[in-house]
């Protein structure tokens, strides 16, 4: 693609060609016509000073000849040293009565047999040559008085009139076209400075552009570059979080896989086969829960980052999410009880909020003894928009791990726990602007409490 100065300077030169070639042709069709009126104007200011020069003769005096000698050598010289302008043209002039007898002519006028028929300016062509004329009758002296000029000169002055005029058009595009593409190149130098700043950072470097001054065109544009080199840093940093972790987390899973693996395969009895192959379906599901809240975490960080609240009706939503967890609950012996009666809608992120619900159901039927049951219970709160309370009937928490739960890989009580739920609950917490309590239960157990507050979010 051509560079910006080349896709702004050729429309520019080709719009200033295009309307100088425009503004030349009518300069030159305009100032043509202007001329030759001037020009006419003169011809009949010219027949007009004959007739007042005519009209002071004595008429009795019929000396034609010394007349036409005076006139023909006032009009007609024009190489005897004297000084001319150059625009002055060569007069010629006839007289002749109404009844168009020739009265006077000057030597180079061309040779009529009768008057033009016409008054007044006009064209004609005598013995190849084009003439233009002004005729006059004089109604008082019986006389009509023509004037006239070769057309020939004329025009080559009125070209030589207009190629002066058509000069500094001819000179001056050039020498704009070069000044707009200084000019443009001047204006454009920051963003070369920019182009030249960007391409000279190392390939590693995700620091933020610091480019002053800047007009006020590129401020934006360095806000919006240094704005996608944080949002690449922070998905670079929340990649290598991620390897790290899952490298971390996923290598004694994996290596303890392997030992029972091999515990199965040099086991010498049907019972110690067994359970070796329990150990290693244990160990596969704690693997398996730590890939799932790993991709879990990994999936709903960036989202929370541009979180879009929106109106829900929370024990509808609380409903649903416990009928998914329904066979979990089945399946450890424990019942799952919704305790709501209230509407509550909310404005909040409907996807991490039901993930968040899930971690917390999921960590209290991991705690919950079997035939127990884990109550969740939704209402308004005075203190926010609404709460969940999630409850279980479990060993509660000890006050001097209470600051080690939300620790990412922390798992307390529970050798199957990948130790990333109660994480991913404060990280969707922190950032949809809501509360998280962990308390332990009077009669036992623990709960957990959720406060869905209407304020805006924490950044």
């Amino acid at each position: 693609m051509m560079s910006i100065r080349a896709r702004i300077l050729v429309p520019v030169l080709i719009l200033v060609l295009i309307g100088d070639v425009l503004i030349s042709w009518l300069v030159v069709r305009y100032s043509h016509h202007e001329i030759e009126e001037i020009y006419d104007a003169q011809l009949a200011q010219s027949a007009r000073l004959l007739q007042g020069v005519l009209a002071q003769r004595d008429p009795d005096d019929n000396d034609w000849d010394r007349l036409h000698r005076a006139f023909d050598e006032a009009m007609s010289r024009m190489d005897d040293g004297e000084a001319l302008h150059p625009y002055e043209t060569r007069l010629t002039f006839q007289v002749w009565r109404n009844d168009g007898q020739l009265l006077v002519r000057s030597a180079e006028a061309p040779l009529l047999d009768q008057p033009p028929a016409t008054l007044g300016s006009h064209d004609l062509m005598e013995n190849g040559r084009d003439w233009c004329a002004f005729l006059l009758k004089d109604t008082q002296q019986g006389l009509l008085i023509w004037v006239g000029e070769r057309d020939d000169i004329r025009q080559d002055l009125i070209q030589r009139i207009v190629g002066h005029t058509l000069w500094p058009s001819l000179i001056g595009v050039p020498l704009l076209a070069t000044l707009i593409w200084l000019t443009i190149g001047w204006g454009l130098q920051p963003l070369r400075v920019m182009a030249q700043s960007i391409r000279g950072r190392d390939t590693d470097t995700l620091k933020p552009l610091h480019l002053s001054p800047l007009p006020n065109d590129l401020e934006p544009m360095q806000t919006a570059l240094n704005r996608l080199l944080q949002q690449i840093d922070d998905l670079l940093a929340r990649e290598r979080r991620f390897i790290a972790d899952a490298a971390h987390e996923l290598r004694t899973p994996l290596a303890i896989l392997r030992i029972h693996a091999q515990n199965a395969q040099l086991a010498t009895s049907a019972q110690q086969q067994a359970e070796a192959l329990e150990f290693l379906v244990s160990a596969v599901d704690r693997a398996t829960r730590i890939a799932s809240q790993l991709l879990t975490m990994a999936r709903i960080e960036p989202r929370l980052a541009a979180a879009e609240k929106t109106r829900v009706e929370l024990t509808a939503l609380v409903r649903e999410e416990l009928a998914e967890l329904t066979p979990l609950a089945l399946a450890k012996n424990v019942d799952l009880i919704l305790d709501s009666d209230h509407h509550c809608p909310v404005e909040t992120d409907p996807v991490a909020l039901a993930i968040a619900l899930q971690n917390l159901v999921t960590n209290a039927l991991n705690f919950a003894p079997s035939g127990s049951e884990v109550r969740v219970q939704v209402a308004p709160h005075p203190c926010g928009a609404a709460c969940i309370s999630v409850e279980d009937a479990g060993p509660g928490i000890d006050e001097q791990d209470y600051a080690r739960l939300f620790e990412r890989f922390y798992s307390q009580g529970h050798a199957n726990g990948a130790g990333l739920g109660l994480a991913i609950v404060q990280m969707i917490v922190n950032k949809l602007g809501s509360t998280l309590q962990l308390y332990n239960r009077p009669q036992g157990g623990l709960c957990a409490e959720l406060r869905i507050n209407s304020g805006p979010a924490v950044g």
